[in-house]
């Protein structure tokens, strides 16, 4: 039963604490999602992304402004969210860049580890370095982690000034041996060529000042690539964004905090997966908010209980290239300083996702052994998937979602894109005659299951494999085709409970608005902690908070940490660490955290590796308030389910279910830029702040 009550589809009722307009704007492999909270609303709009993605942002923007009735002018604070970086290696279109190192070290980058990623495939090929062997250079210095021993001469310096010009070199990087602990030769041989070359240049030492030569290297040619990318588009949208009178934008970092313009484009690997860490930073917020999202329990009337995280939440975001996932524990976003895109090492700050090459946008194909492959190749915004009527001519799961009727034949999503259900018929059938299935709609259920077992695998990847066990958790969907997908996830996965956030087409922007402004640096010191000075470490911590806080807004506040791990290992795990510095508190956390990890603890000797201090102003999720109202069943049509076959089936529009409406699947769910799926077996209701929290007809939500 749904009972009535009324809200256009892109306005949420509610109050804005501060009564300040913002804005956040996400920018994907298909769509530009923007997220303005206004006058206790929140007005949502997605656009096709652009070549240029300044200018599919700002489109973004006054769309929302004028559903919104506003001026851009108007708005207080401006954050933001992009693919640059990821599609400058992704792409391999990165600036042609060098990179300088001790003498007799230029392969480290090519070298790497010995780890593969396929231990029995004999054939396994590691990616090509982002900096070719011709452009690698060496200069004569040394130094050890006591001091240099040798140092950069002047000349030197300058004759590979000359030498980097006359290569047509775009960015440099800089990486020492052991200039993380004395960073004294890369900074005179920083200062000569960006006195001599108009190019960008990084330094491991600003990049990070860590031990482990191969992931320094590595992820300061990274910065150096992408560097050029992100400095140009940050400039174009700063200036974009003043013409038309928003503020200046920040930028979401891959720590899933924001940061001014100026420090991202001194540090542009940390832009890299800043969508996604915005969406899990917006999961992660609507969640724990509560379930009415605006902090008032006094209507009894709807329900006010928080959404029981249990273990915690498995983000899960389905866009239009990929699919990302992560965990929340203990209300925390979990976070991580190792990963790779593309196979090119990261190690920075970052929010721990693991992203598979599953979207709506994937193409669905068949490999040499006539097996059904979705992804990892995309149709993208340009031509899109052939439903899109731009133009494409390969089936993908979008395609298969609307052959299998989880999205309307007169669908418009995001009202930018109206559907050719024929279009997508037409692809389907080709490639059941290429699969040899029996028409379209078998293709349609064979694309949508595998795909559906790609995205089952990643979430298997940050659970199962790490330990924790996913019946435990609420699945929380968002993204463009998340909602469509989650149910058969949960099923497949033993979890009872989903959560679709009232703005989950456009999560990751939503995000922005409630993302902290963070800063991070670390330095290695590598001391056992038996034997360290408190006072040696304070003063680190003391530097190391002085650089955090530079770049901070006012009311900034300080944490600290630590990495550590047992004399002997080759990992850490990172701790907390008190003002001042305490030893026996260390030592008592890190095992507690080991045993928490690995399950036991040992009486050895721990040894304090990385120091680590992070300067934090806390941001403030708008507190929206959702109403509903009116008719909200849309009809009927015929939906293919994958275990109940063809259902008549009722369509909703979202908007309009009021809090406390139940709705008992099947039922289909529909929004501008997002479609929610309840199979037969499932229910849900609708919370005070619009999400939806579904279960299992028959499992007690409490």
């Amino acid at each position: 039963m749904v009972p009535e009550g009324a809200t256009r589809s892109d306005a949420t009722e509610g109050s804005e604490p501060d009564g300040s307009r913002r804005i956040g704007v996400d920018v994907g492999g298909t769509f530009t999602d923007v997220a303005l909270a206004v006058d206790g609303r929140l007005v949502t709009a997605k656009v096709p992304t652009t070549d240029d993605q300044s200018v599919g942002v700002i489109r973004g923007i006054r769309e929302a402004c004028g559903r919104a009735g506003i001026e851009p002018e108007s708005i207080d604070e401006f954050a933001h969210a992009m693919t640059v970086s990821v599609n400058a290696l992704l792409e391999r279109a990165g600036a042609r860049t060098a990179l300088v190192t001790t003498e007799g070290f230029r392969d480290v980058l090519e070298i790497g580890r010995q780890d593969r990623p396929a231990l029995y495939d004999l054939d396994a090929e590691k990616p090509e370095p982002l900096v070719p062997r011709d452009l690698r250079f060496e200069i004569d210095e040394r130094a050890t982690p006591e001091g240099v021993l040798r140092p950069v001469d002047p000349e030197d310096a300058a004759d590979l000034a000359g030498t980097l010009r006359e290569r047509g070199i775009e960015s440099v990087a800089i990486c020492l041996l052991h200039a993380y602990a004395d960073p004294e030769n890369e900074r005179v041989l920083a200062r000569t060529l960006r006195e001599e070359l108009d190019v960008p240049v990084s330094t491991s030492h600003e990049v990070l000042a860590e031990f482990r030569e191969y992931e320094r290297t590595a992820t300061t040619v990274v910065d150096a690539y992408v560097r050029p990318a992100i400095d140009d588009y940050v400039g174009r949208l700063v200036e974009r964004a003043r013409e038309i009178g928003l503020p200046t934008p920040r930028i979401m970092r891959a720590n899933g905090g924001t940061a001014a313009p100026e420090t991202v484009r001194n540090r542009a690997v940390a832009t890299t997966l800043s969508g996604p860490a915005a969406g899990v930073v917006g999961a992660a917020a609507t969640v724990d908010s509560g379930s009415d999202g605006s902090g008032d329990d006094e209507d009894d009337s709807v329900p006010t209980d928080d959404v029981d995280p249990r273990s915690g939440l498995i983000t899960f975001d389905m866009g239009g290239t990929s699919s990302d996932v992560s965990l929340v524990r203990d209300g925390e976003v979990e976070r991580t300083t190792d990963s790779a895109i593309d196979g090119h090492p990261i190690r920075t700050p970052m929010v721990d996702v693991h992203t598979v090459g599953a979207g709506g946008g994937s193409i669905a194909w068949v490999d040499a052994g006539g097996a059904l492959r979705v992804g990892p190749r995309s149709a993208g915004a340009t031509p899109g998937p052939a439903c899109y009527g731009r133009g494409g001519a390969e089936p993908t799961v979008t395609d298969a979602n609307v052959v299998l009727g989880y999205i309307g034949p007169n669908a418009s999503l995001g009202g930018e894109v109206d559907l050719d259900a024929d279009a997508a018929r037409e692809v389907m059938a080709d490639l059941a005659e290429s699969a040899g299935l029996e028409g379209p709609m078998e293709a349609a259920r064979g694309v949508h299951r595998v795909a559906n077992a790609t995205m089952t695998r990643a979430i298997r990847t940050v659970t199962v494999e790490r330990g924790h066990d996913p019946r435990t958790f609420s699945l929380v969907a968002f993204g463009g085709a998340g909602p469509m997908h989650a149910t058969a996830l949960a099923d497949d996965l033993g979890v009872d409970r989903v959560v679709v956030p009232r703005s989950g087409g456009v999560l990751s922007a939503f995000g922005l608005l409630a993302a902290d402004e963070t800063y991070d640096a670390a330095r290695t010191v590598g001391t056992k902690l038996d034997g360290a000075d408190p006072g040696s470490l304070e003063a680190v911590y003391g530097e190391l908070e002085e650089v955090v806080l530079a770049d901070a807004s006012a009311g900034a506040r300080t944490e600290r940490a630590a990495d550590c791990r047992y004399v002997g290992q080759s990992f850490e795990l990172t701790v907390p660490v008190d003002e001042p510095v305490d030893p026996a508190a260390i030592t008592e956390r890190f095992h507690e955290a080991h045993e928490r990890a690995h399950g036991y603890a040992l009486p050895e000797t721990i040894e304090i590796v990385t120091l680590r201090a992070t300067a934090t102003v806390p941001g403030e999720t708008p507190g929206l308030r959702h109403e509903g109202g009116g008719d909200p069943r849309i009809g009927t049509r015929a939906v293919r389910f994958p275990d109940a076959g063809r259902c008549e089936t009722d369509v909703y529009d979202r908007s309009r279910l009021a809090p406390g409406a139940s709705i008992s699947g099947p039922s289909i769910l529909e929004r501008g830029e997002s479609t929610t799926v309840l199979p037969p077996g499932w229910g849900g209701e609708i919370l005070a702040d619009g999400a939806l929290v579904a279960t299992h007809e028959g499992v007690d939500e409490r």
